[in-house]
């Protein structure tokens, strides 16, 4: 898959949209939208793989692992309706980056200002765990947004994974020697060459807020940083 084809945010939504690259991941959205959660029997599941989305001149770039089978794969928006949008947005919200605290579904009014949300991957897998080959499948739909989104000066990249997928996609990767890589560590911070800033956080899942892994306090820390990096960059 080549990032020149793409030449549009929206050209490239709908190629995420109509992806059939991963047999296993493609079976696993569609049986979760079958078969829903008793709690959203009655509502219609997007049940495919779900685009990146808000400010296309955002110069906050969001990197998370993955729809959720009951959240972004319910509602076809990245983190909306589980627990990680549920720290999400208010932390946004809190920083000036989202126009509201919470996002439930797709028609909900929700704005991004000056932030655009993306993924590694960007269908639900079992058990939360995209298999390498898949992520690398999926690769080239976060590299064609970073070519797309040119004003991006700041990522906060949301887990190892996130973290690993802006490298590999931005191609900082294979550019630094390994010993050079930025590494992944809560609140870690990396100037790149190209002058934008890399952030990195535990991500937002129940296994790191329940057990006090993450705590507000350290998420908000974040995107407050998130925040004066952002301001400090300037147009």
């Amino acid at each position: 898959m080549s990032v020149r084809r793409f030449r549009t945010l929206a050209g490239l939504e709908r190629a995420i949209v109509s992806c059939e690259a991963c047999p296993r991941l493609v079976a696993h959205c569609r049986e979760v939208a079958r078969t829903k959660r008793r709690a959203y029997a009655a509502e219609t599941y997007w049940g495919r793989p779900v685009p990146g989305f808000g400010d296309p001149r955002a110069r906050l770039l969001l990197v998370g692992l993955a729809p959720g089978a009951h959240g972004a794969n319910r509602t076809g928006r990245m983190f909306t309706g589980d627990a990680s949008g549920d720290w999400l947005y208010p932390a946004l919200h809190r920083s000036g980056f989202a126009s509201q605290p919470e996002s439930t579904h797709r028609g909900d009014g929700l704005t991004l200002r000056d932030c655009w949300i993306a993924a590694a991957g960007r269908c639900a897998p079992p058990d939360n765990k995209p298999s390498p080959d898949e992520l690398a499948r999926c690769r080239p739909f976060l590299a064609a947004e970073l070519a797309l989104l040119q004003h991006v000066r700041v990522v906060v990249a949301l887990g190892r994974i996130g973290h690993e997928a802006f490298l590999r996609a931005s191609g900082w990767w294979e550019r630094f020697a390994p010993r050079e890589r930025p590494a992944f560590a809560h609140a870690a911070e990396a100037a790149l060459p190209d002058g934008r800033t890399l952030l990195s956080s535990f991500h937002p899942s129940r296994q790191n807020t329940q057990t006090g892994r993450l705590t507000r306090a350290m998420w908000h820390a974040v995107f407050d940083r998130a925040q004066v990096l952002v301001r400090a960059a300037g147009d």
